[in-house]
């Protein structure tokens, strides 16, 4: 099995079916798709340039950045809705004893900013 990282940049040049159609060639392979390619910066990507870069051998896509917008904007969206109660550990506005442990524990802010 041989691992090749391309960026996603090369898809739009056609360059994942070349990597392809070359490794095929120098390693004298008889399989149309001879390497696994891992796409870096897929972050962005559509529908279409997904299933292309699927159907030129793409195996592992990196989506670190969609991730990281994924995460940001739960966190974001959840500190707006719920500001006046994430001030301090007690204290909100049903009362100065109120407590605010569930709004506090990051569990529950991760949990809100998974798929469904």
């Amino acid at each position: 099995m041989i691992f090749f990282g391309i960026y996603a940049t090369e898809q739009k040049h056609g360059l994942m079916i070349k990597h392809q159609e070359f490794a095929k060639e120098k390693l004298s392979s008889e399989e149309e798709k001879p390497i696994y390619l891992v796409m870096h910066g897929g972050s962005g990507s559509t529908d279409d340039e997904i299933e292309t870069a699927v159907s030129a051998g793409v195996v592992k896509m990196n989506l670190g950045t969609d991730t990281q917008w994924a995460y940001w904007d739960g966190t974001r969206a959840f500190e707006t809705e719920n500001h006046d109660y994430l001030q301090g550990r007690i204290g909100n506005l049903k009362g100065p004893d109120a407590p605010n442990k569930k709004l506090c524990d990051p569990r529950v802010l991760m949990a809100l900013m998974e798929p469904e």
